[in-house]
């Protein structure tokens, strides 16, 4: 795997340089321009959406480059206000690909494996170190609970309680109706509810 500048939650303090070995850029001028625009505008979009859509972290970068390799070539057959449905269509193939990568070699998702290696209590008394720990946790559980819906019912799910979309938009976004979108929401909201309570029991019973 090439790794890419550092990761950080949100995809954040990533090297985006053109000169990555991953990285395609258009070479024409007022192309690579838009290249530019797009990726710096949307990376960090695509990379919480990669790594929503089931992707660990140590796979993040790879499929966000993976996405944007996937812009360089077709940026010409995309419309000017559509690129945020294209990369995020892309990103929700690429994650697909992936999953299906790590179920060929038998690997568990990183949420699971991070989940059993978490200890029960920080490893120094900080005032900071119970809040990180908290929040790593939180992180591994809502990777677990994603996890388990179905993933078109997660993206719809993932668009409107994370990234804070409107059923509208995301119907657009997505190219389906309306009434599905908002099906789909609706859906995605009881399954995420079921499943959650189910891991918070697991976990309770865990620590006993």
């Amino acid at each position: 795997m090439t790794t890419v500048g550092t990761t950080q939650e949100g995809g954040e303090g990533v090297d985006w340089a053109l000169s990555s070995p991953l990285s395609v850029a258009p070479v024409d001028g007022e192309a690579a321009a838009r290249f530019r625009a797009i990726r710096d505008e949307h990376f960090e979009f695509v990379w919480r959406s990669v790594r929503r859509l089931g992707v660990p972290d140590a796979d993040a970068d790879d499929a966000a480059q993976q996405v944007f390799i996937v812009l360089s070539r077709r940026l010409e057959e995309i419309t000017a206000g559509s690129e945020r449905a294209f990369l995020f269509g892309t990103a929700m193939r690429v994650a697909m690909q992936v999953r299906r990568t790590m179920r060929r070699r038998g690997e568990v998702s990183l949420s699971e494996d991070e989940a059993q290696g978490l200890p029960l209590e920080p490893p120094d008394t900080g005032p900071d170190a119970e809040e990180l720990l908290a929040q790593r946790r939180a992180r591994v559980m809502l990777d677990e609970v994603l996890e388990s819906l179905p993933l078109d019912v997660r993206a719809v799910f993932v668009l409107f309680e994370l990234e804070e979309m409107r059923v509208p938009e995301i119907a657009s976004l997505l190219g389906i109706p309306l009434g599905t979108a908002a099906s789909r929401l609706r859906r995605g909201r009881e399954l995420f509810q079921a499943e959650l309570s189910r891991v918070q029991a697991r976990k309770k019973r865990s620590i006993r």
